[in-house]
């Protein structure tokens, strides 16, 4: 447990204490202080829906060829063959360097959603040792997939999320139950996803309808939809983290809302992959915001999220947008009751000075306090190189 500090005051007259990880009122006697002289005392972000493993990407990656012309190409082309390269040494790499510039920015929650099949067992310990190390708080979750392997391969991926859970070796590190997306698993593997859930009394973190294919497979199984499915399923656990919902309409948002499931919009990530805009979710009330591997600067993402509204014709004013999305504290409050109001970020406006989670300061006048920034990036850059060439491998034994 942390020691006591006095964070503040602001300068709006904000006074944060924190001792043990928790608010209280009054702050103990010899309790450490961080002053704010002239900035202000905000909440730490939450980035809702992530992928850590992607933490490399900007730096090299080699663009695909040919160049995928649709959504499932995308997939195939790119990240596909970046979770298949994936080894120990640069996922920790590609962590290391995601949650420090995280932390950076200001974003103190990460909503992580891993896939690496070449590197299954152990993987989701590497993701919470990097985030643990640097101070950042993680849900975490390993997203069972038929993709390569078929239902061995889900099954390895079902084992790993919880072994993870049930050892709850970290403190600020949750465990969840993962699916990839429906339309990459089997029923049995859904049906298998929806028991373990229940039997671990954690919620599943799963893609749904991020694209109109999902939605499409998921009626060639027979069903009306994705959501439909899981529902179906016994694969909707109340808490459950359903990632982008693009092609969901009003109905299945509220189905989705009504069964106590968080819907989380990831702006950049729609925009690239050009899967739509996810108009319905003003539907539910419980919506929050992610990045889908893109950097965890919530301040771009919601830049991006008012972009996108005006270009959709989306008639919301960025006050009801950032209304409709606001979820994301709600959202990890229930896997950290009582704490999160201990993540504090000091700093003026965009810009950020100080962070703390839980008392514990992990940037301290914009520089990393449990590592050098530097490093973190030269190192990265090195394991880059060595993913790069490990995807081109992998690349020329597939086709197109």
């Amino acid at each position: 447990m942390t020691g006591s500090l006095l964070v503040g005051p602001d300068r709006h007259g904000l006074t944060v204490t924190i001792e043990g990880g928790l608010v209280v009122g009054k702050a103990p006697e010899g309790a450490a202080r961080l002053a704010c002289r002239d900035g202000e005392i905000a909440p730490g972000d939450v980035c809702a829906h992530t992928h850590l493993y992607s933490g490399l990407a900007p730096l090299g990656m080699p663009a695909p060829s040919p160049p995928p012309g649709n959504f499932v190409e995308i997939l195939e082309r790119v990240w596909w063959r970046l979770d298949r390269a994936l080894d120990e040494a640069s996922l920790r790499a590609s962590a290391r360097l995601y949650v420090a510039e995280a932390l950076l920015a200001g974003t103190t929650t990460l909503v992580d959603h891993h896939e690496s099949p070449g590197f299954i067992e152990g993987s989701l310990d590497v993701l919470a040792e990097e985030a643990d190390r640097l101070g950042a708080r993680l849900l975490v979750t390993y997203g069972a997939t038929e993709r390569n392997g078929g239902r061995e391969e889900a099954q390895r991926g079902l084992r790993e999320c919880a072994r993870f859970v049930k050892e709850g070796r970290f403190p600020r590190v949750k465990g969840l139950v993962g699916l990839h997306a429906s339309f990459t698993v089997s029923d049995e593997t859904v049906r298998e996803a929806g028991i373990l859930a229940r039997d671990l009394g954690v919620p599943i973190h799963v893609h749904v309808a991020e694209d109109r294919a999902d939605v499409e497979d998921a009626k060639r199984r027979g069903y009306a939809g994705p959501l439909e499915r899981l529902v179906a399923l016994g694969a909707l656990p109340s808490g459950a983290i359903l990632a982008h919902g693009v092609w969901l309409d009003e109905a299945e948002v509220r189905m989705a809302g009504e069964a106590g499931a968080w819907l989380v919009q990831n702006p950049r990530s729609n925009a690239g992959n050009r899967v739509g805009y996810p108009r319905a979710l003003g539907a539910s009330a419980s919506v929050a915001v992610g990045t889908d591997g893109f950097a965890a600067d919530m301040a771009a993402e919601h830049r991006a999220l008012f972009a996108e509204a005006e270009r959709n014709g989306d008639p919301a004013t960025k006050e009801a947008l950032q209304a409709r999305c606001a979820g994301g504290l709600r959202l990890v409050e229930g896997f950290f009751p009582g704490e999160t109001a201990g993540d504090v970020v000091r700093g003026p406006g965009e810009a950020v000075d100080d962070v703390v989670v839980g008392g514990r300061t992990v940037v301290r006048d914009g520089r990393l306090v449990g590592g050098d920034i530097e490093e973190i990036r030269a190192r990265a850059g090195e394991q880059a190189v060595r993913l790069w060439g490990r995807m081109a491998a992998i690349s020329s034994t597939m086709p197109g």
